[in-house]
């Protein structure tokens, strides 16, 4: 079989960096010198192109609109390669592979995302390693989706999250189990990947304008914060609230309660709520609490991370409405960010 080639993306981040007076900072030009080598002495490197963005994209800067060009280069370069493969900063890794995941629909190629948590310019570091397994799932037969890369495992991507701000295994899926991993050789589930799509690609914009915010609900929580938003001369488009639990608040707060109600009813903010648990799902049939929030609108966000219930958040309201609205399409599954039942 003809020898797979990649088009990989090099957004920016820690993978990259070189220390500075300032501290570590991108370093523009170094990765693809350091990429070559490590391409040289790999055995069964794949053939790959590489665009490198200008300015490089410490990923605590990252926004919208870069999720948009991502999306622009892939879908620009998809009939020419196998495979793609972004290089990314750690801190909003995440939400990139969630936001990609909705904006390439029916992606019949892989994507995988990966950065380190120490750059390729110290030793020993996660970075080479990283890079060499990213390449290597790129290339993976049956792999339909985008997936993260880090730590010897391959994680769907918006089921990701980075849960350790020091650990070299920073990423963890805490409601889904992983895709692969590396232990003497890559093994590949392949089981519980999504299934190749029959129509071509789509690849979608997001509003980057949206007035999208996410909340976490505490003891002591003012009624007033939520005012503030909800009840701006510009309303929110969409809230992320994470809630308690399996999807509680404090329904004997009926302040909160109402300012709620009015946001979603009134102004048709779409409020989309979810465990602030690191694993769980929301129920809120299951507790009154719960039930107090389903009665003031609120959208079920199931199993979701909070990074792809901000994402989908992002993408459905980006998108013309159809017979089923951005409300409707919340809840349902699109690309296994969300487990039925």
């Amino acid at each position: 079989m003809p020898a797979k080639r990649l088009f990989v993306i090099y957004a920016g981040g820690t993978i990259g960096m070189q220390a500075t007076p300032q501290g570590h900072a991108p370093v523009a030009g170094y990765l693809p010198q350091e990429l070559a080598r490590i391409a040289t002495r790999t055995k069964d490197f794949p053939a790959y192109t590489l665009k490198e963005y200008a300015p490089l994209i410490d990923s605590s800067n990252l926004q919208p609109a870069h999720w948009n060009s991502m999306a622009a280069d892939i879908a620009a370069h998809y009939a020419d390669y196998d495979g793609f493969v972004i290089i990314h900063g750690t801190d909003t890794l995440a939400y990139t592979a969630s936001a990609l995941s909705f904006m390439l629909e029916n992606l019949a190629k892989p994507v995988i995302v990966t950065g380190a948590m120490v750059p390729l310019s110290e030793q020993p570091n996660d970075a080479e390693q990283n890079l060499v397994d990213a390449f290597h799932w790129a290339t993976q037969a049956g792999l339909y989706e985008v997936c993260v890369a880090f730590n010897r495992q391959l994680l769907r991507g918006n089921r990701s999250r980075k849960l350790w701000g020091a650990e070299m295994g920073a990423f963890g899926s805490p409601n889904f189990p992983i895709l692969g991993r590396v232990q003497g050789e890559y093994e590949f589930n392949r089981a519980l990947c999504l299934p190749k799509p029959s129509a071509p690609l789509r690849a979608h914009r997001i509003d980057p304008a949206l007035r999208i915010a996410g909340l976490k609900l505490y003891p002591g929580f003012s009624v007033e914060i939520i005012k503030q938003l909800l009840t701006a001369e510009l309303p929110l488009a969409g809230l992320v609230l994470e809630s308690y639990g399996a999807g509680n608040a404090p329904d004997a707060d009926q302040a909160l309660i109402a300012a709620l109600s009015r946001s979603t009813q009134e102004q048709h903010t779409l409020i989309v709520n979810i465990s602030q648990c690191v694993s769980g799902r929301v129920d809120m049939d299951n507790y009154a609490a719960g039930s107090a929030l389903a009665r003031a609108g609120l959208v079920s966000g199931c199993d979701m991370t909070p990074e792809a219930a901000l994402c989908k958040l992002y993408f459905l309201l980006s998108q013309q409405a159809d017979i089923l609205g951005p409300n409707d399409r919340m809840p349902v599954n699109l690309r296994g960010e969300l487990s039925a039942g």
